[in-house]
Order: C-alpha cells, then structure tokens, then sequence
C-alpha cells in the first residue's frame, strides 16, 4: 500500500505560479511511476503530468505544456508540480498518483490516489 499526501494548493491569480508536493510513505518511492491529474465541477478527472520511476521520462498533457513541471525527489518521496502562468480553466482538484508500472497518461492504470489538493484560479 502507497500513501500519497498533496499540499500546495490555494488560491492565485491568473498568471501566478503554484507548486504542488505529493509526499509518499509505505512501500519504495522510486519502484513508482507518478502523475498528476486534475478534476474540475462537472467534468471527468484528465490527466495532467506524469513521470518515471527514475525521473528521466516525463509526460504532460497538450494544454499545460510549457507551462508544467513535474519532477520528483527519490530520496524525499516526493513529486512536485510547478505550474505558472496558471489560467481560470486550470481550476480544479489535483490529484497525485502512483503506479508500480510503466509511466502512463491513463487515469484507470494508476493504483493509488491521494485526496486531492484545490486550486483556484481567479481571473
């Protein structure tokens, strides 16, 4: 079993920066995959960032591109993402997860889920 925590979320303006920390406990870190997904009112939770176990592969989703980073520290338990020039759409739950396999963008292949941490954009 995997716990994962997130923290960082809050309130920004538009065209501010946020950065989120996903701390993990209970098995080994880096045999983890990581991602980040999000989930706004009324719509379908959607993949925003994943990366490897190691952190030399890193995916992100067309819409955060250039301004998303994911990154994660083996020896914390920890992955980040920073997120700048944050926009009203980018409103919603972010998600931490983790998958004992490859890095996916897929929601149904990771096994654990944090609680979430809310981000609010205001324009």
């Amino acid at each position: 079993q995997v716990q994962l925590i997130e923290s960082g979320g809050g309130l920004v303006q538009a065209g501010g920066s946020l950065r989120l920390s996903c701390a993990a406990s209970g098995r080994t870190f880096s045999n983890y995959a990581m991602g980040w997904f999000r989930q706004a009112p009324g719509k379908e939770r959607e993949f925003v960032a994943s990366i490897s176990k190691s952190g030399g592969g890193v995916l992100y989703e067309d819409s955060v591109k250039g301004r998303a980073t994911i990154s994660r520290d083996n020896a914390k338990n920890t992955v980040y993402l920073q997120m700048n020039s944050l926009k009203p759409e980018d409103t919603a739950v972010y998600y931490c997860a983790g998958r004992a396999g490859a890095i996916s963008t897929r929601v149904a292949f990771y096994d654990y889920w944090g609680q979430g941490t809310q981000v609010t954009v205001s324009s």
